[in-house]
């Protein structure tokens, strides 16, 4: 399909255009429509833009020379950059690689740039590219960020992260959340790996929303990111979750709740929907369904919506994801639609769009496209040793079920 095609490719741009040529690294976000002066680099971007290379090669976009070399540029930096125990600062300056903003050392986003990576060393298939994905892969100290440098042993969660002069970050990934992509690398790592009780140690909150059953979790990206990279449709875990058809009626809900708004918001009454973690009108805010079901005021919802977000449920509800890129498409009038493709959000309430794309949001749109359309970054992740131990740990088993299937068996 044409647009599918266009929106991919112009994704692809943005990885290697914002990429800095001598360390790899990408940036955060880009101006969509005019020139920009950002130069801080996210981490889990370049993870995205590791995955994108063997997108844009089997496209056509980019020769697989070129793009094996910045492969090779962007690791060999990566492992030149400062760590804690191999975890990394999650923004830095593209072209020093030092800490921007006091952020942190982030367990989430080491975790999506070494997805990424994994991937990427995966399709070339190259010595030099796979020992240094090797590499980064085996320094991770999971124990170090499971029991807060065993300080507290007993703990069975993971946290945030790490930063300098205070130490360990006091949240942990205790919910249901994105977060499932980084226990799995864990469960599945080749050195000092989380133990197998790990997986069950994070809460899984099942409700039910207008006749659906889920894992509530607000934002639509947290039902997306993990399953960019893994594969687990027709699959249970050994607590007889389902996750596949959880995220499917996750996607299906974040379009209803929408829809039931449509009298309040004129965003939903065009039909639009995609409740992410996106900018807003009023800043970069965490859009979602429902944040407290006992407490109906507790969404965070202004009308704001974000393309790539419903876009990329498409390896969940490909018809309502291609219909809504083609609604997207139809309402540009030079507002949605630049450079990079569709911006990161809008908001017709409030006549407002973002001048910006992000460059994490352009990553989970360009892999589901392509895992729905040929199964690449899937294949590839299937194939990696340290995925089917991951998978072996959280005890995955093939189900044959009729549908509609419960979350939960």
């Amino acid at each position: 399909m044409a647009l599918l095609d266009e929106i991919q490719e112009r994704a692809v741009l943005f990885f290697w255009e914002q990429a800095d040529p001598i360390t790899g690294l990408i940036n955060d976000r880009a101006g969509n429509f005019a020139e920009d002066n950002y130069t801080v680099a996210s981490i889990a971007t370049t993870g995205y833009g590791l995955a994108a290379l063997p997108i844009g090669v089997e496209r056509g976009w980019i020769g697989s020379t070129v793009a094996a070399e910045r492969a090779r540029i962007t690791l060999r930096f990566l492992l030149s950059m400062p760590h804690q125990h191999g975890w990394m600062v999650h923004f830095v300056d593209k072209q020093s690689g030092e800490q921007a903003w006091n952020s942190e050392y982030s367990t989430i986003d080491t975790a999506l740039l070494l997805a990424g990576v994994l991937a990427c060393s995966q399709y070339f298939q190259l010595p030099d590219i796979t020992a240094m994905s090797d590499e980064l892969y085996r320094r991770l100290d999971w124990w170090w960020v499971l029991t807060n440098e065993n300080t507290q042993p007993e703990k069975r969660v993971v946290s945030h992260g790490w930063r300098n002069g205070i130490g360990f970050i006091t949240n942990n990934y205790i919910d249901y959340s994105e977060a499932v992509l980084l226990y799995l690398l864990g469960l599945g790592a080749p050195e000092k790996p989380l133990p197998d009780s790990a997986w069950e140690a994070f809460e899984r909150p099942l409700h039910v929303y207008a006749g659906l059953d889920w894992l509530r979790a607000g934002p639509v990206f947290i039902h997306q990111m993990p399953y960019g990279y893994f594969s687990v449709p027709n699959q249970r875990d050994r607590l007889g979750l389902d996750y596949w058809t959880a995220s499917t009626n996750a996607m299906k809900i974040n379009r209803r709740y929408c829809q039931y708004r449509a009298r309040k918001r004129k965003t939903y009454a065009e039909g639009f929907w995609g409740l992410n973690a996106s900018d807003g009108p009023d800043g970069y805010k965490p859009y979602g369904v429902l944040a407290d079901p006992k407490d109906p005021t507790s969404s965070l919802e202004d009308g704001t919506v974000s393309p790539t977000g419903a876009i990329a449920s498409i390896i969940f509800t490909p018809e309502l994801a291609i219909s809504a890129a083609h609604a997207f498409r139809e309402k540009d009038e030079g507002a949605l639609w630049g450079k990079y493709g569709f911006a990161n959000a809008f908001n017709v309430d409030r006549q407002w769009h973002s001048p910006d794309v992000i460059g994490i949001d352009l990553g989970m749109a360009l892999l589901a496209i392509e895992n729905h359309r040929t199964a690449l970054i899937w294949s590839l992740m299937r194939q990696l040793t340290s995925v089917q131990r991951a998978l072996a740990a959280a005890g995955f088993y093939s189900v044959t079920e009729p549908e509609p299937r419960p979350v939960k068996r």
